[in-house]
């Protein structure tokens, strides 16, 4: 019987990067708390906010945890935007239907 020998490949990923993610993380998310809970922003201002942080904070878990924005990452990311391409699709159509659905069941609604 012969032994199979285990690889691990190791991608470049070490303690300090996902520490690093890690506070980056903690850091995003506290924001837009203290913001929302605080009122120290004008409620028109806090969306866009957040929103941007929110962006930011995918970035991070992309770079740090996901590891997909580094050199081997292009099948990686070609296969996150087919995802996203695909979800915003199913989404985007099922919204389209339940509100033509709406519409032609109940118009004197609108």
């Amino acid at each position: 019987m012969s032994q199979a020998s285990e690889t691990h490949e190791h991608h470049g990923a070490n303690l300090r990067d996902y520490v690093i993610g890690f506070v980056l993380a903690v850091i995003l998310t506290a924001i837009p708390f203290w913001l929302v809970m605080s009122e120290a922003a004008a409620p028109s201002v806090l969306l866009p906010t957040i929103l941007i942080i929110g962006a930011a904070q995918m970035l991070v878990h992309l770079k740090y945890f996901l590891h997909l924005l580094g050199p081997d990452g292009t099948w990686n990311i070609s296969s996150l935007l087919l995802t996203i391409l695909i979800v915003s699709i199913v989404i985007g159509g099922t919204l389209w239907v339940m509100y033509e659905l709406n519409n032609n069941m109940m118009p004197w609604m609108f």
